[in-house]
């Protein structure tokens, strides 16, 4: 199953979408190379840089690193993927649709970007009453004392339970957490 990436990944051509998508589940923009300064491109990308966020990813060419800069000063705040020329080079052809998938992944991942997890849902309610964090006399208490060992702040029980899917806390962080706090509770 293919990584899931927050951010809109920016690129210079339609091959490129291709192959950004071979490798990863996001949305693509391409911005027709050089004509990103004649287009409406970057009014186009306004709202998805506020709203998602972007990731540069152009070809490691004197072309690609000019849309590079070009984009940069107008998305301060983009992040930039970077795959090797040796990794994107085919027939002396340099560009992203020549990279392998698991060569577009390792850029995007060391240019930081955000993948969506899927909620774990391995807690339920069944366990929050078990361990006593709701429907019980003290459940305000170690609700509050639980969520800042983990540092996911004060919760209701509802709360609780999205939030320990949600940040995908393993049972036994949870447990490791839960026997501290009841270590000092006791």
């Amino acid at each position: 199953m293919k990584k899931r990436i927050k951010e809109i990944i920016v690129v210079e051509g339609k091959d490129d979408i291709s192959a950004v998508k071979a490798a990863v589940d996001a949305e693509v923009f391409q911005v027709n190379g050089h004509a990103v300064r004649k287009n409406q491109s970057i009014e186009k990308l306004k709202t998805a840089y506020e709203n998602k966020g972007l990731i540069i990813l152009t070809d490691a060419d004197y072309a690609g690193e000019e849309i590079r800069k070009y984009l940069n000063k107008h998305f301060p705040n983009a992040k930039n993927a970077y795959i090797p020329r040796k990794d994107s080079l085919k027939n002396e052809d340099i560009g992203v649709e020549n990279a392998k998938p698991e060569d577009i992944i390792l850029a995007l991942e060391k240019a930081r970007c955000n993948f969506e997890v899927k909620e774990n849902n391995i807690f339920t309610n069944d366990i929050l009453f078990e361990y006593g964090l709701i429907a019980k006399e003290n459940s305000f208490e170690l609700r509050e004392k639980l969520g800042n060992e983990l540092g996911i702040g004060y919760s209701n029980g509802k709360q609780l339970l999205s939030k320990l899917n949600k940040y995908n806390i393993s049972f036994e962080e949870f447990e490791m957490a839960y026997n501290k706090i009841k270590n000092i509770t006791d």
